[in-house]
This record gives structure tokens, C-alpha cells and sequence, in this order.
């Protein structure tokens, strides 16, 4: 414990300044290099001008970058957490600080989560004591199908975390989504189609000449589009059931601009959705969910769509996770399926490396599918990273890479380990929160002091 102590304060005195990006290199540490490899013993890391310049074992560090010696400790890239709702919520419980639904909204797809994003709420502050540097945040499917569109965040201190708005659109064709669309899948499945159609047809409408206005963005035909249909009118079916602004905001998923998380279950509810691909053939899928995606494991590696999976569902709960175990990950990365391990199943975000470490047990017990120790890490790392977007610049350490590094006690995937330093683009970060604090308070607090209300 002394030495974790001392790492700390070694960190902290080389910081020159709170929102400076540090150049740091840590030798001697158990180095994950997150990318699916093992870990490796005398490992060494390199951070200049906050990106990763050299990472591996046995590494010479360059004489003008402070040098750290970790000991032996563990030190791994950050994690990347997706499909969270990270800085849209405070009490889940009080409305008024609960942004993750808009039940009574005019818009669906056309919802934005990008300017609601808090970077004060202390879930960031929570997650990012825990090592999770990335994440995607977004709505949650409750007035329609569609949450809307999702932004990559980061959760440093600098106060601007919204790295890429717009990241992602969110569709439910779960049972949930059925019972939202009108009461069965059905409905959810006709009122998907007939909104890719309307956006197909709305984003050929709204295209205009090349001698257009100024600020006009051109679409990936070189043909402008102006994405905030200002001033542009189009004649629309009297029967379109979108508005205007959720036509637009489709616009880019037809395209195949702007992928499309869909959240799904059943084996069959997963071929009906490979299966939109005939009717428009540029959606860029994600998958996410997929309790029984590995009996159709194949199917989805042929078709090359990536999943966000549930790592620990192993219970017949609902009618469309009959054959839910927790097998499935292990299974469809068998069968060349890229998976991540989805953050939205889980209570708290911040357990993402015990799921995956179940994974790693589950490698070990007789006629169950897990993952080795770096597949396993590479699912809350690189892979999220990579389905979200941030290949190569996220969840890795390699040159080139964001300087996301995360120091920790012990085996990250191992129940209790903690961090004990986080570096987010180079940037030693604070690992204090609420939590913390009325965790140093009340420790060591004398029985004398408590509240007057535990005399009873």
C-alpha cells in the first residue's frame, strides 16, 4: 500500500499544470496494451504532448521525459464505456434532473444529446475515478423508438466533453421497442422501414444546387445538403409521419454516414434486422444487446456487423432472451463476431471490468465460452473504441494513440482493484468525488462525532 502511495505522489509531482498535457514514460509496469494481446511483464509507456509515442517491453525512455518507475504495478489504457447515459442525469429518481427520456418530445430521431451533456455530474466524476476515460453517451427509446443521436464524450476535467455529436443514432426493436411502436414488433419494424424510406426520400428532396447558400455541407456524393434545413422546404407525402428534423436527422443513417445502434434480443429480431440491408444496402449496423446473438453467430459475422453485447445475461427474463447465457460473448467471438461489452445493461458503468473478468472465468470453467485476459480487456477498451468510432486513437496504447492511461492497485479484471492514477489525453486526472469524500469523511469518523441520529 506504501508503494501505491508513493506512485501517486510521484504522478502528482509531475504534473506542471492541471490542463496541461504531461510527457510522462512509466517503466517497470504489468503493461495492457488493450489491442487484445496479453499482458506484459517490464513494460514501458511513453507519453509526449499527450499522445502515445512508444509502448512495449523493455522500452529505452527518452532523457528529456520524466521517468516513473511503477514497481510492477499494473497500467493499462483507459476504458471505453458505450451506450451509456454518463452527463444527462443526477437522480434518477427526481425528474428534474433526469434528462434520459423525453417521453412527451415532438422529435425522436431529430433529439440531440450533445448540448445536454453535463461535465460536472458526478457519475463523470465517479466513472472516471474508475478508470473510464471514453465513453458514448445517449437518450433512452421512450415516446418512440428512436432515442435520437448519441455523442462520443470524454471525461476529463477541461469542461468540454463532447468529443463528437452526432455519433450514432439509437433505435429500439426489442420487445420494448414493440411495445412503444403500438404493442408488437410488428409495428416497431414497419415504423423503422417506413422512416428510413421517408429520410431516403426526404435527403434526395432536400439536396440543392451546387450554387447554394453559404454554409452549406456537402454530402458524401459532393452534392451540398444543408443538414439544419434552414430555408429549405421539400413537398412531403401527405401520410409522413416524420417531422422534418427527424427526416433530417436520418438523412446521414440511409446514407450509411452515421451508424445505426440497434437495440436487439431475439435470434430472430436479430435476422430481420441483417435483413434491412436488401431493402437500403449503406446502413452501417451495430448491434446491441443480442442476449441470443450467438445462436446466430454466424449470420452476424458474415454479414460483418460489430455488437455491443450483455455480458452477464444468463436468465430466460424475458420471452426474447430464452436462450440468454452467459456463453454468448465467448461464442460469437468464436465465430468472428467483434464484440464489446455493453455499459447500458449495467447498473453502475463502473463495473465494466467485472464483467469482463466473469469473461475470463468463464474461460476456465468446463463447456462454457469466455475470453483470454486480453480479449477480455480488449472488450472494454480498444474494440468499444472501435465500434464508436475511435479506432486506433482510443482503449490502446500505441503510437499515435490518445495518452489515456489508467495506473490501478491490482488486475484491473479483478473484484476490488481500483485505480490509483488516471491520465486522460496526458492530463493527470482527479479522482475525487461526492462518493469519495463522504467516504474520507465518515471512515475515520470517532462515534463521538456521528450525527445524532445513530444515538438510537
Amino acid at each position: 500500500m506504501k508503494r501505491l502511495f508513493e506512485l501517486a505522489a510521484s504522478a502528482l509531482a509531475l504534473a506542471t499544470s492541471p490542463l496541461c498535457a504531461q510527457d510522462v514514460a512509466i517503466t517497470n509496469a504489468t503493461l495492457a496494451l488493450g489491442d487484445g494481446s496479453e499482458p506484459i511483464e517490464g513494460g514501458t509507456v511513453v507519453v509526449r504532448d499527450g499522445r502515445v509515442v512508444a509502448a512495449g517491453p523493455g522500452l529505452p525512455t527518452p532523457a528529456d521525459i520524466p521517468a516513473m518507475d511503477a514497481g510492477g504495478a499494473w497500467v493499462t489504457p483507459g476504458l471505453f464505456a458505450t451506450v451509456t447515459t454518463l452527463g444527462i442525469w443526477d437522480v434518477a429518481a427526481v425528474r428534474e434532473s433526469n434528462d434520459e427520456r423525453a417521453r412527451g418530445a415532438p422529435f425522436s430521431a431529430a433529439l440531440d444529446t450533445a448540448p445536454i451533456v453535463n461535465p460536472s455530474s458526478q457519475h463523470i466524476l465517479v466513472n472516471r475515478a474508475a478508470g473510464i476515460t471514453r465513453a458514448t453517451t445517449t437518450t433512452i427509446p421512450s415516446g418512440s423508438i428512436f432515442a435520437g443521436q448519441g455523442a462520443v464524450i470524454d471525461l476529463d476535467e477541461d469542461g468540454s466533453p463532447v468529443m463528437r455529436p452526432r455519433a450514432f443514432q439509437l433505435v429500439d426493436m426489442s420487445e420494448r421497442g414493440g411495445a412503444i411502436a403500438g404493442g408488437s414488433r410488428a409495428a416497431a419494424h414497419t415504423l423503422l422501414r417506413n422512416a428510413l424510406r421517408e429520410a431516403d426520400s426526404y435527403g434526395d428532396a432536400a439536396r440543392i444546387p451546387a450554387s447554394g447558400r453559404t454554409g452549406d455541407v456537402r454530402t458524401g456524393d459532393g452534392v451540398p445538403l444543408d443538414p439544419r434545413l434552414a430555408g429549405v422546404d421539400t413537398d412531403r407525402a401527405g401520410d409522413a409521419l416524420l417531422t422534418r428534423f427527424d427526416a433530417a436527422a436520418l438523412v446521414p443513417v440511409v446514407r450509411g454516414e452515421q451508424p445505426l445502434y440497434v437495440a436487439v434480443h431475439r435470434a430472430a429480431d436479430i435476422r430481420a434486422v441483417l435483413a434491412l440491408t436488401e431493402e437500403f444496402p449503406n446502413l452501417d449496423l451495430v448491434l446491441v444487446g443480442a442476449a441470443e446473438g450467438w445462436l446466430v453467430a454466424r449470420e452476424i459475422a458474415q454479414a460483418g456487423v460489430p455488437v455491443i453485447a450483455n455480458g452477464l445475461s444468463d436468465l430466460p427474463e424475458t420471452f426474447e432472451m430464452l436462450a440468454a447465457t452467459q456463453s454468448n460473448i465467448g461464442r460469437m467471438v468464436d465465430a468472428g463476431v467483434t464484440v464489446a461489452i455493453n455499459a447500458a445493461e449495467m447498473e453502475n458503468t463502473r463495473r465494466l471490468p467485472q464483467y469482463a473478468g466473469n469473461l475470463v472465468a468463464l474461460s476456465r470453467v468446463p463447456g462454457a465460452s469466455g475470453l483470454s485476459w486480453g480479449r477480455a480487456f480488449a472488450a472494454i477498451s480498444s474494440i468499444p473504441a472501435q465500434i464508436s468510432g475511435m479506432g486506433g486513437e482510443a482503449g490502446v496504447l500505441a503510437p499515435g494513440a490518445l495518452g489515456d492511461i489508467v495506473m490501478w492497485d491490482g488486475d484491473p479484471l479483478e473484484v476490488g482493484s481500483v485505480p490509483t492514477a488516471v491520465y486522460i489525453g496526458g492530463v493527470e486526472q482527479s479522482l475525487e468525488s461526492h462518493q469519495s469524500r463522504l467516504r474520507e469523511r465518515y471512515s475515520d469518523l470517532d462515534e463521538s462525532d456521528q450525527p445524532k441520529a445513530y444515538d438510537w
